[in-house]
């Protein structure tokens, strides 16, 4: 259950401080391979099966695993030798599937939608 006040699950206000930590995040976002790798962390992954995924050298996707980490955007599980990431929230996973929604419309020359409803 959760404790949302309006029925798209968002207060009506916002403090300076959610503003702040909305900030935080999209900044973390604004990185290509942070995002695959977000995209990609729905499910339990090691860096060596990330690693041949995004593209990117073993160092490059431990460190930025390693930044989504301490800010909480992915958590990890030792297994063994290996250490497990995964994402750590669905709205966090709903927030890149919407960034690259909206990238997709932009770079195809698809208009962009609106929902009728107000906000």
């Amino acid at each position: 259950m959760c404790a949302h006040n309006n029925r798209y699950g968002a207060p009506a206000e916002y403090t300076d401080e959610q503003y702040g930590a909305a900030a935080e995040v999209l900044g973390l976002l604004a990185d290509p391979t942070r995002l695959r790798l977000l995209r990609l962390l729905g499910t339990e992954q090691d860096v060596t099966t990330l690693t041949g995924q995004v593209g990117a050298s073993r160092s490059s996707v431990s460190q930025h695993l390693g930044r989504l980490r301490l800010a909480g955007l992915v958590e990890a599980r030792r297994d063994g030798r290996r250490m497990l990431y995964r994402i750590t929230s669905d709205h966090l996973a709903s927030l890149v599937d919407e960034a690259l929604g909206y990238a997709h419309h932009t770079v195809h020359g698809i208009p962009h939608h609106r929902d009728s409803a107000p906000r």
